[in-house]
């Protein structure tokens, strides 16, 4: 067994699932920098319906998130994967072939059908080890962070070339693509991991989403997501108004991105080495907060509002990467996959209303009055994110357990919660599991897996 690297499988898993959620979601985004400008071609345009056909979307996903990890459980994680690529191909080409905005947000609803990130991560958790299951999930959300930067700059070339039907359509053939890798190239899973932390469960979702910690971070994903939404319904119009034409906002958002995440990592490292993560946390909200209320303020000049939008990305890359992992630490063992799912479905329905309200607000007021209310938003998010505890450093790791009866179980449980460096722990007899949270500096890993062998 190689314990100190990916084997085969889990990197032909990594890399497949990887490409199949990355292509995924350059198909979802490749749509903000530009549909503000050519959707108003579209019959029936009106600012309400633009910023409904951006966010459309992420209310279907929202929706449908939890059900479709669920439904996974129940009938294979690869073909549901592959039902949603389905339904996602048919939104897709559904948006293509529209001649209304009508048309283009049923298309996106459609899309956002094609729920398929939860079924994703549990295939992926399957098919790795769980020393090596960190990296695979790694793997994944780097691609994720690169679609974002790949759909900013082939959004505006495809768009330029081929319309927006060219773009609806390459989406298409990228799910069709995706379909292919998940038959012919994703590895089919043998073992299941335990899917407390994996899948969300019905029962528990009501008590994760009461919890004050997890309470925070989901409205904070939600304000973050609503916020880059409706920037877009804005900010391409505002940068053809300065003499950019779209054609070339990709040589904008290419190079802001990259400074902004030239910048961001010092940051994230400091945050980590020195424990000031919440510091670091507050000040990206604040830095967000400033970027918007500047671009509010003076947005008739271009090399200033290039200026904004790297502050705006530096805030939004820090906070959408250091997120997940904050979730991980703060959700109880064994139910970290409950608790993502809610945060997903925050994430995804702030993304709708972002749309919904950039639309509105650009209906009764100007274009720029969509930065003043995000930024609205998030001192919100600020004044609630000063509320949140230090978070301590920890592991969420699970292991199956041969339990020789119930009695068993408890004892077992009595005697990891006086082991030293085992910060929670969660025995779930019937699936013969233990979920753990540890600390890696003080928890003897050799002597904890003795007892639970």
């Amino acid at each position: 067994m190689n314990v100190t690297g990916l084997n085969s499988i889990e990197k032909k898993a990594s890399l497949s699932l990887a490409t199949v959620f990355g292509m995924r979601m350059i198909g979802l985004f490749m749509i903000l920098p530009v549909f503000a400008i050519y959707g108003v071609h579209l019959e029936g345009y009106s600012p309400i319906w633009l910023g409904l056909a951006i966010g459309a979307y992420g209310f279907t996903q929202a929706l449908l998130q939890i059900p479709m990890g669920i439904l996974s459980d129940k009938f294979g994680r690869k073909p549901v994967i592959i039902s949603g690529l389905v339904v996602f191909c048919i939104g897709s080409i559904v948006a293509a072939m529209a001649d209304t905005i009508y048309g283009v947000v049923f298309g996106r609803a459609l899309q956002g059908m094609g729920a398929i990130a939860s079924a994703t991560l549990a295939l992926a958790a399957d098919l790795s080890r769980e020393e090596q299951r960190p990296k695979v999930m790694a793997t994944i959300g780097m691609f994720i962070g690169l679609s974002f930067a790949v759909a900013m700059v082939l959004g505006p070339l495809v768009a330029d070339s081929f319309g927006l039907a060219g773009l609806f359509y390459l989406t298409a053939i990228f799910s069709v693509v995706g379909i292919l890798l998940v038959v012919y190239v994703v590895p089919n899973s043998i073992n299941t991991a335990p899917k407390g932390d994996l899948v969300a469960s019905p029962t528990k979702l009501g008590k994760l989403i009461k919890e004050p910690q997890l309470l925070r971070l989901n409205l904070g994903v939600f304000i973050l997501h609503l916020a880059l939404t409706a920037m877009f319904v804005s900010l391409p119009l505002m940068l053809t108004n300065v003499g950019f034409v779209v054609s070339d906002h990709w040589q904008l958002y290419l190079p802001a991105l990259l400074i902004s995440f030239a910048l961001m990592v010092p940051f994230m490292i400091w945050a980590i080495k020195k424990n000031k993560e919440k510091l670091v946390f507050c000040s990206a909200i604040v830095l967000m907060t400033l970027s918007l209320l500047l671009l509010w303020l003076k947005h008739d000049d271009f090399y200033l509002m290039f200026a904004f939008v790297v502050m705006f990305f530096i805030a939004f890359n820090y906070l959408e990467a250091t997120m997940p992992s904050t979730l991980s630490r703060i959700a109880p063992a064994g139910e970290k996959g409950s608790a993502m799912g809610v945060y997903s479905s925050s994430q995804f329905f702030g993304a709708f209303i972002g749309g919904l309200f950039g639309g509105l607000i650009q209906t009764y007021f100007d274009q720029a009055s969509v930065f003043l209310f995000s930024a609205g938003l998030l001192l919100l998010w600020f004044v609630i994110a000063l509320g949140m505890s230090e978070v301590k450093r920890s592991k969420s790791i699970s292991y199956n357990v041969s339990f020789t009866d119930e009695q068993h179980a408890q004892q077992l449980a009595q005697q990891l919660s006086k082991m030293s460096g085992v910060l929670e722990s969660t025995i779930v007899y019937s699936d013969s599991v233990a979920y753990l949270k540890v600390d890696e500096k003080t928890v003897d890993i050799e002597k904890l897996r003795a007892l639970l062998n």
